[in-house]
């Protein structure tokens, strides 16, 4: 093309940049008026461009991102995506291979991700920004690493397939900060019956079975009458309400029988009121006559007042559910029983979570022990005087 005309005026508001690269004729305009000062700025740029090319250091996108060629000459077109497009792109493929909840999920934490880096081309974010946007967050660990799992995914792609070189996310670790919703903070006796006190009706009667049945709010809300078996006293964990799909247990031990203590039966005998002729779901959402459509309905409507109401500290519904097993355990039940009310396959594991909580439950804990302890030393002392 040589160097003559490569530099010209192109309108009164732009100058044209002529030159070669891979092969292939361009051209190229950036918005700056024809004056010979200008002019001469044009042509040290593309002198600059030459070089740049020449040493093979040329980045056509980092000269004129917005010009087409640009990713039609680029070594590696998929780096100039928008993250917007790779993670809609890494949800199509994920979708067939994963539950419906985990994938709404996964949705829900794009739709966070593009109001921060939707418009930024892949090869643009980096590991400072992802990090800057993490230290933003007022939201708990477990809740940030879900947000940033399709990131992970997207980087991981794109490495694999020699889109970029380094992956931004590459030793990003999340350190935990504050209390997550399922951390073991169970309500105490008097706390329990304050919270029983400002909730009515079948809200009430929903609470307290949550109390004594530890059962996690997606079963809850999806118990039908015909899962209680009366002359045996049980309730029957056969299905759960799991983004607004009705699904079965995920493990074997969640298909368990859960005995109805006197609070849960009670509960239920207060419901059939309500319910019951319906013959299908047991706790209805009593504005709208409905089954439950989710937790957040039920914490929101009614769970928030009542713990304001009743002066409590806040704590998710969801402790309902280590009140309940952390009640039984202060309570002298057998940890192996206990498990098996919950839904675990690991008794270990339930003396491990609650073990710590029992002597806040229960003032006396440790006082029979103490007591064999204390007749020992005496039988030691008086065999001592003896000899």
């Amino acid at each position: 093309m040589g160097d003559r005309g490569s530099v010209f005026a192109a309108s009164q508001s732009s100058i044209g940049i002529r030159f070669r690269f891979r092969g292939v004729p361009c051209e190229e305009r950036i918005k700056l008026a024809p004056t010979p000062r200008n002019l001469a700025y044009a042509r040290n740029l593309r002198g600059r461009i030459m070089d740049e090319i020449a040493r093979g250091l040329f980045d056509y996108h980092a000269h004129f991102p917005g010009s087409k060629k640009s990713r039609l000459l680029a070594k590696q077109p998929g780096a100039l995506d928008t993250m917007e497009a790779r993670l809609e792109d890494w949800l199509k493929a994920i979708k067939p291979e994963i539950e419906l909840s985990t994938f709404l999920g996964y949705e829900r934490a794009v739709g966070v991700l593009n109001k921060v880096f939707g418009r930024t081309l892949l090869r643009d974010v980096t590991r400072t920004q992802i990090r800057a946007w993490i230290g933003e967050q007022t939201t708990t660990a477990k809740r940030i690493s879900n947000l940033l799992t399709p990131l992970r995914g997207v980087f991981a792609e794109a490495l694999e397939e020699g889109i970029i070189t380094v992956d931004p996310m590459h030793g990003i670790k999340i350190k935990r900060r504050g209390p997550k919703e399922d951390d073991i903070d169970p309500f105490t006796p008097a706390e329990r019956e304050a919270i029983l006190a400002e909730c009515s009706g079948q809200f009430r009667n929903l609470i307290q079975f949550a109390f004594w049945t530890g059962m996690r709010t997606s079963e809850l809300i999806a118990l039908r009458w015909q899962d209680i078996d009366w002359s045996r006293g049980l309730a029957l964990v056969r299905q759960a309400f799991v983004a607004r799909e009705i699904k079965g247990p995920k493990t074997s031990a969640g298909r368990r029988e859960i005995k109805l203590l006197p609070g849960a039966l009670a509960a239920l005998q207060a419901q059939r009121a309500h319910t019951q002729l319906a013959g299908a779901i047991v706790f209805h959402d009593p504005r709208t006559g409905e089954p439950w459509s989710g937790d957040k309905a039920i914490r929101e409507s009614h769970w928030r007042p009542a713990i304001r109401r009743a002066k409590v500290r806040y704590r998710y519904p969801y402790q309902t559910r280590h009140t309940y097993a952390s009640t039984l355990l202060s309570a002298g039940e057998n940890p192996v029983w206990v498990a098996g009310q919950m839904g675990h396959r690991d008794w270990v594991m339930i003396v491990r979570t609650y073990g710590r909580w029992i002597p806040d439950v229960d003032p006396t804990a440790g006082d029979k022990a103490a007591a064999l302890c204390g007749g020992f030393v005496e039988h030691s002392a008086a065999k001592a005087h003896k000899t």
